[in-house]
């Protein structure tokens, strides 16, 4: 469950407006009234994923387990309103920062009472999210956690230049979010190996991501390469053109690859047959990216990856679902294996 990039949720501005709420309504609740504001929840978090994304809404209906749909539209569609709340103009560092302290402070309370009683329509999707939890440490929990660091990370960062080690960190963040939420929403509770080979995937996926983004991301204060390319060189962050920018790029791209690599192997160990087709489609998704940039000679471009259309995305699922079926899970795992790539 990969953030939109920012020229995707700018086109899409005008139709999501409506979900950017600022109403604060009570908690408590009585009798149909619960009823009602359980419906109007479901409806909201499956509104938000759709308008956000269709790639997600309609992953998470096709291949989410049976009983545990509604929870995942309510796992994207939170993280979908606090990260366009963040990017939201002009939002000053300290009111961003206050805002994810709210969120951090739900999250850590979610399981008590002592909750606020001002809480918006989308706090209210984390709030029952979490509550219906029963599982201590589950990967729900960790891909909360783990997300919300992420969120915490961006609020933080824009418009500074950032660290290899706390680019690192974010990209470790948001593999065990993404991750942990797949195996907690498809094949609950099957099989599948650990270890940080668990994560490998979704880790090429957001170096790709980020790569993509670059040139957006810097516009809007986003700065993906980090402080020691930059100083190391004389170059912007903008300075996609130059010979130090694209050796880095290509760097990028080899540890992307060799992340899914490791994936794939991964996937293959993985017991669940839905979960296995979602893995192989991730994948699939983001190694056109990295196609297309090779194909520019590593010079990232604005907009450098066409969208999902309907031909493409036939062809991903029809390569997922070819590479689930035909790689059957394999019972026996090397114990001690960890691989780990370089990133």
């Amino acid at each position: 469950m990969v953030l939109l990039s920012r020229a995707e949720k700018q086109l899409q501005s005008h139709e999501k407006r409506f979900f950017i709420v600022e109403q604060r309504v009570p908690l408590e609740r009585t009798g149909a009234t619960m009823e009602s504001d359980l419906f109007s929840d479901r409806a909201l978090a499956a509104t938000i994923t759709r308008t956000a994304s269709k790639h997600t809404y309609y992953t998470i209906r096709l291949l989410v387990d049976t009983g545990m749909v509604e929870d995942a539209y309510r796992a994207y569609a939170y993280f979908r309103w606090v990260d366009d709340w963040l990017d939201q103009e002009p939002r000053p560092r300290p009111e961003r920062l206050a805002f994810v302290q709210r969120q951090q402070a739900l999250i850590a309370g979610c399981a008590h009472t002592n909750l606020p009683d001002d809480l918006t329509p989308e706090e209210r999707l984390l709030v029952g999210l979490i509550q219906r939890d029963a599982e201590k440490n589950s990967g729900l929990h960790a891909y909360l956690r783990n997300l919300m660091a992420v969120m915490a990370f961006d609020a933080d960062r824009r418009g500074r230049l950032i660290s290899q080690r706390e680019l690192n960190d974010y990209i470790h963040w948001l593999a065990v979010a993404v991750t942990e939420a797949l195996h907690y929403f498809i094949g609950h509770n099957c099989a599948a190996p650990p270890g940080e080979i668990r994560y490998m995937a979704v880790s090429g996926a957001h170096i790709t991501h980020m790569l993509r983004d670059a040139l957006e991301d810097a516009e809007a204060g986003y700065f993906n390469i980090p402080s020691e390319v930059i100083a190391a060189n004389g170059i912007a962050p903008w300075d996609v053109q130059s010979d130090a920018y694209r050796d880095w790029v290509h760097e990028r791209v080899c540890a992307a690859r060799a992340c899914f690599t490791i994936g794939r192997d991964y996937l293959a160990h993985v017991e669940n047959l839905r979960c296995r087709i979602a893995g192989y489609a991730y994948i699939h998704r983001f190694e056109a990216v990295l196609d297309e940039i090779e194909r520019a000679g590593y010079v990232l471009q604005a907009c450098c990856l066409a969208r999902d259309g309907s031909g493409r995305g036939a062809r991903m699922v029809g390569w997922a679902l070819w590479m689930a079926l035909t790689n059957c899970w394999r019972t026996h795992v090397a114990s001690t294996r960890n691989d780990r790539v370089h990133l």
